[in-house]
């Protein structure tokens, strides 16, 4: 199957399947599929209004998908392992890779990572990553990166201002900043207190 048909781009109920078939345990399940609805939400808003020429069903489809290789960071025991937490999105590539799904859809997986990981990146920060960039190719991957940085999967749960992940993410140099700029300049940014208030999760 191919992605320009649109039945290719799997319905909800069967990314839903997915997350199950996946999800190491209850409470895995429960925090990631949680997490991919709320980027989902956030995607759809933004795209409402910033969005003309994206595709809604893949927007939508990658926002439900983008976070599943989180499941293969688990250990038997349960336990996340935080040092390759990097890894998870050519985890999940491969992970839909091997389930069927067009290429397309694993390049939400991998190419979501902060505002997109450079080839210099994985070099000069040695990164547990295969040496190529993981940045967006598409405006949907663009767009399902961008609205992934208003939600954070902490304990508990959290909603993150524009303002606090650009201070966050001005650690990793001048170019992620501006790079995140350009994303609130196309994109705009989501109603949070409506988000946090339908959902419950604070705002960080």
């Amino acid at each position: 199957m191919t992605i320009e048909h649109r039945t290719a781009v799997p319905t909800d109920e069967q990314i839903r399947s997915l997350h199950e078939r996946f999800a190491p345990t209850e409470e895995a399940y429960r925090l990631v599929w949680t997490h991919c609805r709320i980027v989902c939400e956030v995607a759809e808003e933004l795209l409402d209004r910033h969005g003309a020429g994206l595709d809604r069903a893949l927007v939508r489809a990658g926002s439900l998908l983008h976070d599943i290789g989180v499941y293969r960071l688990y250990d038997a025991g349960g336990r996340l392992d935080e040092q390759n937490y990097v890894r998870h999105g050519v985890l999940g590539h491969a992970l839909l890779r091997d389930a069927g799904l067009p290429e397309s859809l694993g390049g939400f997986c991998s190419r979501h990572t902060g505002v997109g990981i450079t080839r210099a990146d994985v070099l000069r920060q040695r990164l547990p990553l295969p040496v190529a960039d993981h940045t967006p190719r598409t405006g949907e991957e663009q767009l399902v990166m961008y609205a992934d940085k208003f939600h954070s999967k902490t304990t508990p749960p959290t909603f993150v201002s524009a303002a606090s992940y650009a201070a966050a993410v001005a650690r990793f140099g001048a170019d992620k900043v501006a790079r995140f700029a350009a994303l609130v300049a196309r994109f705009g940014e989501p109603d949070l207190t409506a988000l946090a208030r339908r959902h419950g999760h604070p705002i960080g």
